[in-house]
C-alpha cells in the first residue's frame, strides 16, 4: 500500500522568524515594569543611554531613547538598583530581545511616588489645595512659630535671618523629628498644640533637603489634615526649591527653602523705617499742598464779584427766576390753548358724526316701518277681510271650530261686533 506523501514544512527566513517573535512579545507581553541592578551603562554620541538590568540568575537589555530621558532626575550608574518602564521587543538586527524604557527610577520611589499622587488627588479633590482657603500671612508678626528639627541647618537659618532682621521677635520652636517613623504625627501634634495656645501671628513648618524618603514625613495625610485645620497662617519650607510635599499644596504659603521662609515670614527693619519715612514725607508734602490750594482757592474766592456784590448776585438770580416763571407760564398757556383747539375739532367731528349716524338710523326706521305695515295683518281688514275670536281668544280658521250656542266674537276693520252660533256647516 502506498502511503501519501507529508505535506512539507513551513521554513521560515529569518527576518520573518525574527518579526514574528517581536510581534509576539509586544503583543503578548506589551508594556510592563522590570527592577534590576544596572551594568554597562553607556552614552553614545547620539545621546541614547544603552544598559543591562541584571539580578542574580538572568540580564535584560534595555536602551532609552535621547527624548525619554527628560523625566529621570539622576544620573544613572553601574551598581544602582532601578526599576524600568517599557515595551519589550526585539532588536532586528542582532536577533536579541530588549525593553525599550520609557521611564525609569531609582527601585523603592515608585510606591511612594504612587502614595503621593494618590494623596495628593484625594486632598485637592477635598477642596484642601483651593487657593480660596489659603490665609494671607500678617504683615508684621510678632509671635512666631517654628515646627522644625532642633539640630538641624534649618531652625540656624532660619533664626540667623529672624534674628539679622527683627532681633525683638518673639520665637517659639517645637521640636520635633522630621524624618524617619512617627515623625509626621510629631508635626501634626506641635501645630495643634500651637493653635491651642492661640498666641502666635504666624506658623513655619519645614526642614532642610533629603531625599524623597527623608522628606516623605510631610507628604503623611496627618500632617496635611493638621495644617489644614490650622487657624494661625502656616508657611511650608520643606527641602530645597525642586522639592515640592504634600504639605507645600496644603499650607497658605509656600517657601522653596527654610531660609526663604524666613525672608516671606518677615521683611528687613531697615526696610520698614524707609517706607515709613517715605510715607512720612510723602504725607507732609501732601499735607502742605493741599494747604496751599484751600488758601489759593480762599483768596480767590474773597476776590470774587460775588463777595463784593451780593446783593447784585441776589438781584440777578432773581431775575432768572422771573424770567423762568414767566416762561413756564407762556409755555403753559400755549399748551392750553393747543389743547382746547384739539378739543374743540374733536366735539365737531363727533357733532357731524352724530349727524351723519342719526340720518342712517332714521332711513332704516322708515325702510323698517314700511315693511312693518306691509305685514301687519290689521292692514288686510282695511280690504274687507275680518277675523273671528272663539269664546278663548283662539281665531277661528274652520266653521267645525265653533259650536251651536259659542258667543263669538269678530273683529274688522273699524271695531269689533259679537253673534252667537246657531249652526255649521261640515266645510
Amino acid at each position: 500500500m502506498i502511503q501519501p506523501a507529508s505535506p512539507s514544512p513551513k521554513v521560515y527566513r529569518v527576518a520573518e522568524l525574527t518579526r514574528l517573535i517581536k510581534t509576539v512579545l509586544e503583543d503578548e507581553v506589551g508594556e510592563i515594569w522590570v527592577e534590576g541592578e544596572l551594568s554597562n551603562f553607556r552614552q553614545p554620541a547620539s545621546g541614547h543611554w544603552y544598559f543591562t538590568l541584571k539580578d542574580e540568575s538572568a540580564q535584560l537589555a534595555l536602551v532609552m531613547f535621547r527624548g525619554n530621558q527628560r523625566g529621570v532626575r539622576f544620573q544613572p550608574k553601574d551598581g544602582m538598583l532601578l526599576r524600568a518602564h517599557g515595551l519589550i521587543s526585539v532588536y532586528e538586527k542582532s536577533g536579541q530581545y530588549q525593553m525599550i524604557v520609557r521611564a525609569l527610577e531609582a527601585a523603592g520611589q515608585g510606591a511612594l511616588q504612587a502614595a503621593f499622587e494618590a494623596l495628593k488627588r484625594k486632598l485637592e479633590a477635598e477642596g484642601l489645595f483651593d487657593p480660596a482657603r489659603k490665609k494671607p500671612l500678617p504683615l508684621l508678626p510678632r509671635h512666631i512659630g517654628i515646627v522644625t528639627s532642633p539640630t538641624g541647618a534649618a531652625i540656624r537659618d532660619i533664626l540667623n535671618i529672624l534674628t539679622r532682621r527683627f532681633y525683638n521677635l518673639h520665637v517659639v520652636v517645637a521640636s520635633v523629628r522630621v524624618q524617619g517613623p512617627g515623625a509626621a504625627e510629631e508635626i501634626a501634634a506641635a501645630l495643634d498644640d500651637f493653635n491651642r495656645r492661640g498666641d502666635m501671628d504666624v506658623l513655619i513648618v519645614g526642614r532642610g533637603g533629603g531625599s524623597l524618603e527623608d522628606l516623605w514625613c510631610f507628604n503623611e495625610e496627618v500632617v496635611a489634615r493638621a495644617i489644614a485645620r490650622s487657624v494661625i497662617p502656616v508657611i511650608s519650607a520643606v527641602g530645597h526649591e525642586i522639592d515640592f510635599t504634600i504639605s507645600d499644596f496644603v499650607a497658605d504659603l509656600r517657601a522653596p527653602t527654610p531660609s526663604a521662609a524666613a525672608e516671606l515670614v518677615i521683611g528687613r527693619k531697615v526696610d520698614f523705617e524707609v517706607q515709613l519715612q517715605e510715607c512720612s514725607r510723602r504725607l507732609g508734602r501732601g499735607l502742605r499742598q493741599q494747604m496751599a490750594d484751600l488758601k489759593h482757592r480762599f483768596l480767590a474766592a474773597s476776590r470774587s464779584y460775588v463777595f463784593r456784590e451780593p446783593l447784585h448776585l441776589v438781584r440777578r438770580i432773581l431775575e432768572k427766576i422771573e424770567r423762568l416763571r414767566a416762561y413756564i407760564q407762556r409755555q403753559a398757556e400755549n399748551s392750553l390753548r393747543q389743547e382746547q383747539q384739539r378739543v374743540d375739532e374733536l366735539n365737531g367731528r363727533l357733532t357731524r358724526h352724530m349727524q351723519a349716524w342719526s340720518h342712517i338710523q332714521a332711513m332704516a326706521l322708515a325702510r323698517l316701518e314700511t315693511q312693518l305695515k306691509g305685514i301687519n295683518p290689521l292692514a288686510v281688514l282695511e280690504r274687507g277681510y275680518s277675523i273671528t275670536f272663539r269664546p278663548d281668544g283662539r281665531v277661528i280658521k274652520a266653521a267645525n271650530q265653533a259650536q251651536p250656542g259659542d258667543r263669538i266674537t269678530t273683529r274688522v276693520a273699524r271695531g269689533t261686533f259679537e253673534s252667537e252660533v246657531l249652526n255649521h256647516g261640515n266645510n
